[in-house]
């Protein structure tokens, strides 16, 4: 009768610290690209949806449009959205960015468009009193109001591309999803462990960072809680 192997490689085990110890600069690697990825493509996110939002808010006309789209698009399945993209993007990290941007538009338009809805009537007209013109009004007022609500929509748009970012290792471009995808082809119990877990950590330390910077810009929640 053989005698189990000593190493926790060879005997192929969900936790493993050799795994961890040998493969540190692929894990890194992964990880980087991982970030990468989420952050490019929440920004340019952002960027897209905060124009869009403001749109819906300035013509009541564009608000149904523009959400309708955005939630349209939600609703595409991941793998048919990289399939519809690839003509355009080829096989590359740009194709994997454009989706989680498409991704993230209904989120983030949704939740700025709300925040911007629920500044007070009586606090625009106030501003007005005071000389705001619009861009001022817009920034000095309805903005800052509207940061708990598109701060709430950035969080769960950062922590959805976490998990869709996986999804890239189809096309050669999901971070730590290629180490989940490669280690689910060869039944490699500890990278398939190791790197679903990382992508749990990256998403709890992201939405984490996201709310106590959400509390910084907006004291004055703290001081009405």
């Amino acid at each position: 009768m053989i005698a189990p192997p000593d190493d926790c490689l060879a005997r192929n085990e969900w936790i493993c610290g050799a795994y961890l110890s040998s493969r540190r600069h692929i894990l890194w690697d992964a990880m980087l690209q991982h970030l990468q990825l989420t952050a490019v493509s929440v920004l340019i996110g952002l960027v897209i949806a905060l124009p869009l939002a403001l749109a819906a808010r300035r013509w009541r006309w564009a608000a149904g449009p523009v959400l309708g789209v955005t939630t349209l698009l939600y609703t595409v399945p991941s793998l048919a959205m990289f399939s519809l993209l690839l003509p355009v993007y080829g096989l590359s990290a740009s194709l994997v960015v454009a989706g989680l941007v498409l991704y993230s538009l209904t989120l983030l338009v949704r939740n700025i468009l709300a925040g911007l809805r629920a500044a007070p009537e009586e606090t625009r007209q106030a501003a007005r009193g005071m000389g705001y013109g619009p861009v001022r009004l817009l920034v000095a007022v309805e903005l800052p109001l509207a940061l708990p609500a598109a701060m709430a929509g950035l969080r769960i748009a950062t922590v959805s591309a976490v998990s869709l970012v996986t999804i890239g290792a189809i096309v050669g471009y999901g971070g730590l999803g290629n180490l989940i995808y490669s280690g689910m082809n060869t039944y490699f119990k500890a990278q398939v462990l190791t790197a679903s877990v990382l992508c749990v950590v990256i998403a709890v330390a992201a939405d984490l960072l996201l709310l106590l910077a959400q509390r910084l810009l907006t004291p004055w929640t703290r001081r009405q809680s």
